[in-house]
């Protein structure tokens, strides 16, 4: 048996990093959410610190920001998308359940592998029967579960999300002029583009900018939806891409739906029925199934 190569040995850990960061998202956003917090606010503040802790990083690292401008046109693209993803994602936790939400948003390896076959790189058979597999064990994962309220807002939001999603993959994938920008310094930029969005959708909104964020534990999860399913999410999400490709590591995403489950099971009482237990088993063992088969 070869040995992995050394993309590989990066890009796959990243992968998965990137998937179960991802999908911690309602951990820390749904107790803000049934505090009263408003989206924006809540959108805005997990920017903002994020911002905040990688300009730290950079000014630490002493990293020269140097950018072109076809270089700062992708990046605020990317920055719109990655806003929009956000945005729809938590605008569906107000109409289905969370772990429900997440797991929908895992469409995006189907519509990263379709784009990928558009723009005229087809994957190889482990690919398409890992992306099957591992979709079906998502269908898996949303049947019969008594306890979701299914209501298609939530759904389209949900989809929504995946295509942004999407679309931020294959550009971070396809695109030469950011090819030599790190993934630390396009995370910055990306989120940087986040906050101004959602401070400017805060201001015009009338919801009350500070109302729900009371006490050390709203600031505790604002700082949480910082850390982790923004900035270790998204860094881990170029790693893996850049590495192993936009399809493969899309599809090492399959962690993220895993985790949603697991969180809204144990943390807010969602079911966990037999065909999310099914469900999982399959995308887990067709993950594994890709990387052992697919080693250059």
């Amino acid at each position: 048996m070869k040995a992995l190569s050394k993309n590989a040995i990066i890009g796959y850990p990243a992968g998965i990093i990137t998937g179960i960061t991802y999908g911690l998202n309602p951990l820390f956003a749904i107790p803000l959410i049934s505090q009263g917090a408003a989206i924006e606010t809540i959108l805005f503040f997990r920017y903002a610190i994020a911002v905040l802790v990688l300009g730290l990083y950079l000014l630490i690292r002493r990293e020269r920001i140097k950018l072109t401008f076809p270089q700062v046109g992708v990046l605020l693209a990317l920055g719109v998308l990655y806003t929009m993803s956000s945005l729809l994602l938590f605008e569906s936790y107000h109409y289905i359940a969370s772990g429900l939400a997440t797991t929908l948003v895992f469409l995006y390896p189907v519509i990263v592998a379709l784009i990928m076959v558009f723009l005229g790189v087809v994957p190889s058979w482990p690919v398409w029967l890992a992306i099957a597999a591992t979709f079906g064990g998502v269908i898996l994962m949303t049947q019969g579960g008594a306890g979701y309220s299914i209501d298609p807002v939530g759904v389209i939001l949900s989809i929504g999300s995946a295509v942004s999603y999407s679309l931020f993959i294959v550009i971070i994938n396809r695109n030469r002029k950011i090819a030599d920008i790190s993934s630390t310094l396009l995370t910055f930029v990306t989120l940087c583009v986040g906050a101004v969005i959602f401070m400017g959708k805060m201001l015009l909104s009338d919801a009350e900018m500070m109302a729900g964020i009371e006490g050390a534990e709203s600031w505790l999860n604002l700082v949480g939806l910082a850390i982790l399913p923004t900035i270790v999410s998204t860094a881990t999400l170029a790693l893996a891409t850049r590495n192993i490709g936009a399809t493969k590591a899309s599809v090492l995403g399959v962690f993220e739906p895993i985790t949603a489950m697991l969180v809204g099971t144990l943390m807010f009482g969602e079911p966990l029925t037999m065909g999310i237990i099914v469900g999982i088993s399959i995308a887990i063992i067709a993950v594994t199934l890709m990387i052992s088969l697919t080693k250059r």
